[in-house]
């Protein structure tokens, strides 16, 4: 209801004559709907401005499938690399996809692991969000059949690294869901050999990890970020 302009005098006058506490209890009575949604707008905006001042960029993507890593080497993965390559740490970072489990013979207890962790690698891959795989041979061999890796002895890698690249499968063409369906009147399957990994635990970054098998470190095909995965690789073949 409008008030008239004795009314509004009125109030401004009882207004005046209230004493600190009761103006506040006033206040609070008749705006404190107002009062409470622009808190809410305001907590809403500084988490939005903090968070895009203290947002880091991934300069590079890095996943980790069926390896375990310690924290200090996972420091020398990032906060290391960023040191020696003269990147800002409070602005960037290489961003780390942790324990990824990808495996064909997962059991009960860890099928859905298995499927999480490649739905969530398939995804990064899609979103051209994932640049480098440190793996076991379980996962290399699975990302290599599949035609995620991109082949190395092209890609323009230093000589210290040639002696550790390895090759393993790549399918090219394969009817096997046509066979079982009885589409084929024989299963084929096209496979050629590629280099499309190193096996890294004699780098120097990793030679205190003491991992139980051979690891490898692949880069993933469709990755924009090429030239600075290949500066990586260099970080990690001569990190000391």
């Amino acid at each position: 209801m409008k008030l008239s302009e004795k009314e509004k005098a009125a109030r401004k006058a009882a207004f005046r004559a209230m004493g600190p506490g009761e103006k506040l209890g006033y206040v609070w009575e008749y705006y404190k709907w107002p009062i409470l949604l622009g808190l809410v707008a305001l907590l809403v905006l500084g988490s939005a401005l903090h968070r895009n001042l203290t947002k880091k960029e991934p300069v590079l993507y890095l996943a980790m499938a069926n390896v375990a890593l310690g924290e200090d080497l996972q420091r020398d993965l990032t906060e290391g690399y960023l040191l020696e390559a003269g990147l800002d740490e409070k602005r960037q970072e290489v961003y780390l996809y942790l324990d990824l489990y990808l495996s064909d013979n997962a059991d009960t207890l860890n099928h859905e692991y298995a499927y999480a962790s490649k739905m969530k690698l398939m995804g990064a891959v899609s979103a051209q969000k994932l640049d480098l795989v440190l793996m076991n041979r379980e996962a290399w061999d699975l990302l290599s059949r599949g035609g995620y890796l991109l082949e190395l002895d092209s890609a323009g890698l230093s000589e210290a690294l040639l002696p550790f690249l390895r090759e393993n499968e790549v399918i090219l063409s394969d009817n096997s869901i046509e066979y079982q369906l009885g589409e084929a009147s024989e299963q084929i399957v096209e496979i050629r050999t590629a280099a499309n990994a190193l096996e890294v635990a004699a780098f120097p970054v990793f030679a205190s990890a003491g991992f139980p098998e051979p690891v490898y470190l692949g880069l993933v095909a469709n990755s924009p970020r090429t030239a600075a995965c290949l500066d990586y690789l260099s970080y990690l073949i001569s990190e000391e």
